[in-house]
């Protein structure tokens, strides 16, 4: 029996409409503060993978609405997204390329928890968890994590860690 509406058939190019952007290669993404790079709180389509493949900074607000935030990561040969906890905020993280160590705990000093990460891992941090990514692999960490509640300010852009640490230190983060 031939099911004609569950067919791979030709749709509507939404890649020139400006919420459906394929991301990032039609955005700069080698711009400080470049807010243009969050397309929330508006409804968005993206092939996660492959914006958190080619993305180039250290963390960039994908999308961001009230009450969820997506961002994008590349974490460097040998670095870490570095030891945080976030109080009110639950967060979910899944590994597109390369390889890592994930560690949590309940407190700074005692992180009882730790992994291996690959691509394709999904790790979960319930609010008020100590937490780090490291990257132990030969190229750059690739991830994307969703915040719940948003956790960085609509159209954040952090080239660098140092870029992070350096704005973040006014928000509050535990660090």
């Amino acid at each position: 029996m031939h099911y004609p509406y569950y067919g791979n058939y030709p749709m509507y190019n939404y890649s020139y409409h400006p919420v459906y952007w394929a991301y990032p290669t039609q955005v700069d993404q080698g711009t400080r503060n470049n807010r243009q790079s969050d397309y929330g709180p508006e409804p968005f389509v993206v092939d996660i993978e492959e914006v958190t493949k080619q993305n180039i900074n250290y963390r960039t607000a994908l999308w961001t609405g009230s009450n969820l935030q997506v961002t994008v990561m590349s974490i460097n040969i040998g670095d870490d997204i570095g030891l945080e906890m976030h109080p009110h905020v639950d967060q979910f993280i899944c590994i597109e390329e390369g390889q890592g160590v994930v560690q949590m705990g309940p407190t700074k000093d005692y992180l009882n928890f730790q992994r291996n990460v690959s691509e394709d891992t999904a790790i979960v941090v319930p609010a008020g968890t100590w937490h780090n990514v490291m990257n132990i692999g030969n190229k750059p960490l690739k991830l994307y994590t969703i915040y719940a509640p948003p956790n960085h300010p609509s159209g954040t852009i952090h080239v660098t860690k140092a870029d992070a640490e350096a704005e973040e230190a006014g928000y509050g983060q535990e660090n």
